[in-house]
């Protein structure tokens, strides 16, 4: 009789004191639970080790373990000391939902897949994050299985793909998730998406916080060369916006015919976002709804510059090989 597959959940750590205990509950909590919980804390500076050997003194399948310098090398310092010939992999922030390793591992057992990628959602605690969260997160009706790529906060694969496309690659600052993607599609292996493995997470709380956090995913994008046809279009489309109002000021006859494309075009740019808000804004006052609704064309403004700042930067840097 053949040896039981093992399934090891992996997670790195890094100064994760305040929300440590949210992630680590509801990985005990799971309908299915792993073999064994490999966390590998990467530096931190406050207690958060301490808890999480609090936990392994109570829970036998909990290892901490040490090392790496940034969330690639501490999933890959992870991944080479757990057992499992399957890995889950998800990050701390976050909380998942009781079915989501079950969901997560079952492509990957029944061999329809080698890398899977689950969901995740919004749990927002204000009304900017509830905003911030349709404005810039999918609904799962809006996923295409067949383009979907995998985010670390909520994944599944084989160790034999994690050795042959190398790891995570640990020069990436940011987007390793998706360059880990790329180079298992590359390399052959076969991709699934899993709807109803779900983790939530909370948006950022902050405009400024937003920013940055967009900043940086796009630098990463600049590093790793990713997107750049995507990216040329919002410079694109941005330019022409800047020209159509040059023309406006410079010619008043066109400000008439200048005013309705500007507004079909925002139309166009807050349809989605305003599709997923609406609902969310049930049991708000009208002066919160009011707020929400004007909050969405300024964020989608504030995420697009942001990355059009962060992109050229990303050019600009020597980290990738």
């Amino acid at each position: 009789m053949a040896d039981p597959i093992i399934v090891s959940l992996i997670c790195t750590v890094r100064d994760e004191a305040d929300n440590i205990t949210a992630l680590l509950d509801s990985i005990l909590a799971q309908t299915r639970l792993p073999d064994e919980i490999v966390i590998n804390d990467c530096g931190s500076r406050d207690a958060t080790a301490a808890m999480v050997r609090e936990y392994a003194a109570r829970e036998p399948r909990i290892r901490l373990v040490q090392g790496g310098h940034n969330i690639s090398s501490g999933r890959n310092s992870a991944v080479a000391r757990a057992r499992g010939e399957l890995i889950a992999c998800t990050d701390a922030g976050l909380r998942l939902d009781p079915g989501w390793l079950a969901a997560i591992i079952a492509p990957l057992e029944r061999h329809r897949a080698d890398l899977v990628g689950g969901f995740f959602t919004p749990a927002p605690q204000s009304l900017f994050e509830l905003t911030l969260g349709a404005v810039n997160y999918r609904d799962v009706s809006e996923i295409d299985p067949a383009t979907f790529l995998p985010f670390g906060k909520s994944m599944a694969f084989r160790r034999d793909l994690w050795a042959t496309v190398g790891g995570f690659p640990e020069w990436a600052s940011h987007c390793e998730d998706i360059i880990f993607a790329l180079a298992a599609e590359r390399a052959g292996y076969r991709r699934s998406f899993a709807p109803t493995a779900i983790v939530h997470f909370r948006p950022r709380e902050s405009l400024r916080a937003f920013a940055r956090q967009y900043y940086l995913y796009a630098r990463g994008d600049g590093v790793a060369g990713l997107w750049t046809k995507r990216h040329i279009l919002r410079y694109a489309a941005y330019k022409g916006l800047l020209g159509l109002l040059w023309a406006m000021w410079q010619w008043p006859w066109l400000r008439p015919l200048g005013l309705v494309l500007i507004g079909l075009g925002g139309a166009g740019y807050t349809y989605k976002p305003y599709r997923r808000l609406w609902p969310r804004l049930r049991g708000h006052s009208r002066p919160e709804r009011a707020s929400a609704l004007l909050l969405v064309p300024i964020i989608r403004i504030v995420g697009d510059i942001a990355k059009m700042v962060g992109y050229p930067v990303g050019l600009f840097q020597t980290q990738r090989p």
